[in-house]
């Protein structure tokens, strides 16, 4: 390699990181405005078939159509309102037996300690509920319904987007058959597949819980519905989520606590191990360590949302770039699939 192809090179390179840091920075500074479009982005997706169903299938008009889809999601975004501040209300009527539930079994866990065998004395040995506040019990449940509140606060100007990206549709219907409108298509199926196998998987966990007797169960229903869209890692939370709430209430048996972990784990792992690798097919083809640094980036940008929309967002992009042939190998290495990644077209890919 010639000096002046090396040179030309380094500063490829080092002008890519400058336009990495700039749009990072862009995307911190803007995510005001930016998570709600992206998340009408993809509400518009996934109402995209539900409008073509009404306006081919039924022959409602266009407009009509629309503000089906419209009313759709206000309702929608209405009941996961209404559920998480009844929920919350909940959480706070409960606390005060939380309290005492999680201080008995620090009192147990204190009495199991050979603490005088360490030198410690009697009076050492406090009483742990009078170090617990009545409305700590759930303080992390409570702090990510609020995140959630604040998201769906922005409802409004999320619908208002939603409704200009949909009427805005007419235009994409006449890219069918390019590389565009094949990667939309590839995008709508993807969103539509993943919201009715969280549906599905939302479903079943808030009424095995519920079914239990577990507070809280169409809430953990409506988290695992949400962490679903974050592979592996999003259904390990979802299944240990309830663990706090069933430890300190009092009316839950070792049992039915078992089962609240157990039987939502199997959920999790059949539907997220065995059905959604066969619908999505190469879709969501992305390596764990793609998804964990993806969850890093865009949580630290935009914080629970960013976590929420990151395997999204890298599904989309690994599925554009698998789509052009100069950008296959970073799809390649996204999937982690360095094997099949050829070298000519890393080669490429650096020129």
């Amino acid at each position: 390699m010639d000096p002046i192809t090396r040179e030309q090179r380094i500063q490829t390179y080092f002008l890519g990181v400058l336009t990495a840091v700039a749009v990072a920075a862009s995307l911190y500074w803007l995510r005001s405005m930016l998570i709600p479009f992206v998340l009408a982005v993809f509400f518009s997706l996934g109402l995209t078939p539900f409008i073509d169903l009404l306006t081919q299938r039924l022959r409602v008009p266009r407009p009509f159509a629309i503000l089906a889809a419209l009313a759709l999601l206000f309702v929608a975004l209405s009941l996961v309102t209404s559920l998480i501040t009844t929920s919350v209300s909940q959480l706070g009527e409960n606390a005060r037996a939380y309290q005492q539930q999680l201080g008995l079994l620090m009192t147990r866990g204190v009495d199991l300690l050979p603490l005088e065998r360490l030198g410690f004395e009697d009076d050492f040995v406090f009483d742990p509920r009078s170090l617990i506040p009545p409305k700590s019990v759930g303080s992390l449940l409570m702090g990510t319904t609020n995140a959630i509140v604040d998201l769906l606060s922005q409802g409004l100007i999320v619908m208002i987007y939603v409704f200009f990206l949909l009427s805005g549709g007419s235009a994409a219907r006449n890219v069918a058959g390019t590389v565009v409108g094949e990667l939309t298509t590839s995008i709508k199926r993807y969103i539509v597949t993943q919201t009715i196998l969280s549906s599905v998987t939302g479903l079943l966990v808030g009424t095995v819980l519920m079914t239990l007797g577990i507070d809280l169960a169409l809430v953990f229903g409506l988290f695992a519905f949400l962490l679903n869209f974050i592979p592996s890692i999003g259904s390990i939370i979802a299944t240990l989520l309830p663990l706090p709430v069933v430890l300190v209430s009092p009316e839950v048996s070792g049992t039915t606590a078992a089962l609240a972990i157990g039987i939502p784990g199997a959920i999790q792992f059949t539907i997220g191990n065995l059905i959604a690798p066969r619908v999505l097919g190469s879709s969501l083809d992305l390596h764990p360590v793609t998804i964990l640094l993806a969850l890093m980036f865009w949580g630290s940008l935009w914080g629970v949302v960013g976590m929420l929309l990151a395997t999204p967002i890298m599904a989309v992009l690994k599925m554009l770039a698998d789509r052009f042939e100069r950008t296959q190998a970073l799809a390649h290495i996204m999937a982690g699939t360095f094997a099949e990644t050829p070298v000519e077209a890393v080669a490429d890919a650096d020129a």
